[in-house]
């Protein structure tokens, strides 16, 4: 959505997503272009996309949490070849089939990431929840302390900059010798007497940044591992509670009640015309 919104599209975020290019007049909701755009089917594209999930890892008998994923992978794939479920697929250019089923996908992705981490239980996966929001805002801490001494430095070297071509100028304006004079205080109380002190500010700079590009990478990592840990708790709630078939079974039979509505629709308006 950043990358859209760079691009010059406007978003609108609220029950649907919804989209509308530059120059184009009207807002387009991502859900009416297919199952596979709804906000549910992109988020799970992106979050779960370094994620491998093809094969069902080995299991341990012991784990509860694996347990139930193996059983509702097995139902939901039933669902899927049955056309009981909405078909939605994983990879929206290759043809619909249980292997390209985005909640195949995501159940088989989640279970990877279970076995990956050896999670084993659910309160494991509620103290691996809390460390890594408790991390993320330390990183988060330690990111803006770091950009807010960049920016610092940054106008540092600008008022430096500004500070040695004014001294080397001939005859002043009134306002450039105020700046002169503005700079000259600035770069004095930082030790900055020459153009290699200068210089050695702006090698400092550029490690800073390359520092906060690090802890940026970390951040973006823990974020996303944070998010996929919240999704797994969220969808093992629902097995649990016998929620997430009957969820998927209610949104088929609603789908096939739409269309049979949208169906009636276009006859009606077909006899009209």
């Amino acid at each position: 959505m950043q990358t859209l919104e760079e691009r010059g599209y406007e978003i609108k975020r609220s029950k649907y997503i919804s989209i509308r290019a530059p120059e184009q007049e009207r807002f387009v909701r991502t859900k009416t272009l297919g199952e596979e755009y709804t906000e549910e089917s992109l988020k799970t594209r992106i979050l779960y996309r370094e994620v491998s999930a093809g094969t069902t890892p080995a299991q341990d008998s012991k784990s509860q949490l694996r347990a139930a994923y193996v059983a509702v992978i097995g139902d939901v794939r039933i669902l899927a070849e049955q056309r009981k479920k909405v078909p939605r697929k994983r990879i929206i250019t290759t043809e619909y089939s249980v292997d390209n089923d985005l909640d195949v996908y995501r159940l088989s992705a989640q279970l990877s990431v279970i076995s990956k981490d050896n999670i084993m239980s659910i309160g494991d996966l509620e103290g691996r929840i809390t460390k890594l929001r408790a991390e993320y805002e330390k990183q988060r801490q330690e990111i803006n302390n770091y950009i807010e001494e960049h920016n610092r430095m940054v106008s540092l070297l600008e008022q430096a900059q500004e500070y040695f071509a004014l001294s080397k100028k001939g005859e002043l304006t009134a306002a450039e010798q105020m700046k002169l004079n503005i700079c000259r205080q600035g770069v004095n109380d930082s030790g900055i007497m020459t153009a290699a002190d200068a210089d050695r500010l702006r090698e400092q700079t550029s490690q800073l940044d390359k520092k906060i590009a690090a802890i940026k990478e970390r951040l973006d990592d823990c974020r996303q591992r944070y998010e996929v840990y919240k999704d797994i708790r969220d969808t093992y709630a629902e097995i649990l509670q016998g929620d997430y078939i009957s969820k998927l079974v209610e949104e088929e039979r609603h789908r096939r009640e739409q269309e049979v509505k949208k169906r009636k629709k276009c006859c009606k308006t077909f006899r009209k015309g």
